[in-house]
């Protein structure tokens, strides 16, 4: 193909207690709060944004936490798991530390030659460490207690659980240009661009007969691929529609632009620029450290305070100039 999807640019998942997010995130995971900001459909919802030292595609898990929100159901039509990636030889320092937290984790098991950890975050959402044995970019951020040869790295991959695998494959190996590189035990793996950046891998679950998902706390909401820049995603756009995929306009998220559409097993896909970036509005030290709002929704910035819970931030440390 003359362009392809480079990976995930950020998972986007619902949680329940905005603080429980913040705390399991960046102190069990050692991730750093690289954007808090709002729900631009919900202006009356936080949007997080955790990821390593600027937020770099790739490396994004973000969340809108709802409190008091129904508990969602893991299942067919959605994403079942996100993974991170770690270095190979780090994989007895994430079992240590899990332990010590007290974090309930089953493994390690072997999945295509590497090994993987499973385990929930505080709204039971499936996460999984992979300790992957290819060359690792990137380093993580190190501005916590994890020391930065152990530091998450970035995703590794996403599970879709699907009734019906085939017309899923065929969309992700069609119009968006990935290729199948594994299988086994009932899973089949793709891979995007040339398989070096960060979450450039999806595995397939075949579950026919499998028990639908329901939107909710602890479900992945969409996963989101990266484009360079808008013209590229503008091709993406055209492509896709006249491949009869339903495509939204692009919209304006602030530290990207986005274009939506569901894939045919069910999960809702976007598409995002990695430009312009989250130092749009915050520089690297003091990336996270406030609620960040776009301009059209300043003069309501006291609304929206006063509607948000109040959440206690981490501090940001360890920064290098």
């Amino acid at each position: 193909m003359s362009k392809q999807l480079p990976g995930i640019h950020h998972v986007t998942a619902i949680a329940g207690d905005p603080q429980r997010n913040i705390d399991f995130y960046t102190d069990v995971l050692g991730l750093r709060l690289v954007k808090q900001t709002i729900n631009y459909d919900d202006p009356g919802t936080y949007h997080f944004y955790y990821g390593d030292t600027v937020g770099s595609p790739g490396t994004l898990l973000t969340f809108f936490p709802w409190p008091g929100a129904q508990r969602g159901r893991v299942g067919v039509g959605q994403a079942s798991a996100t993974a991170f990636s770690v270095p190979q030889a780090s994989l007895g320092y994430w079992i240590e530390r899990l332990v010590r937290l007290g974090v309930p984790f089953t493994g390690p098991s072997t999945r295509f030659g590497e090994q993987t950890l499973a385990f929930t975050d505080t709204d039971a959402m499936p996460l999984e460490i992979i300790a992957h044995k290819g060359e690792q970019t990137g380093g993580g951020w190190d501005g916590g207690d994890i020391p930065s040869e152990h530091a998450i790295r970035g995703i590794h991959s996403v599970t879709l659980s699907v009734a019906d695998s085939a017309p899923t494959i065929a969309l992700l190996t069609g119009a968006l240009g990935f290729r199948q590189i594994g299988a086994e035990n009932g899973r089949q793996r793709f891979e995007a661009g040339n398989g070096s950046g960060a979450g450039a891998q999806v595995d397939i679950l075949h579950q026919p007969g499998g028990p639908r998902g329901a939107m909710g706390t602890g479900v992945v909401h969409h996963i989101a691929w990266r484009t360079p820049d808008d013209a590229a995603q503008k091709e993406w756009q055209e492509s896709l529609t006249a491949a009869g995929v339903g495509v939204t306009e692009v919209m304006d998220r602030q530290y990207f632009h986005s274009i939506y559409f569901r894939e045919p097993g069910g999960v809702l896909y976007e598409i995002a620029t990695d430009q312009p970036g989250f130092l749009v509005d915050e520089t690297a030290e003091t990336l996270g450290s406030t609620l960040r709002l776009p301009q059209w929704l300043e003069p309501e910035r006291r609304r929206i305070e006063e509607a948000l819970p109040p959440v206690h931030v981490p501090q940001t440390v360890g920064l290098e100039a």
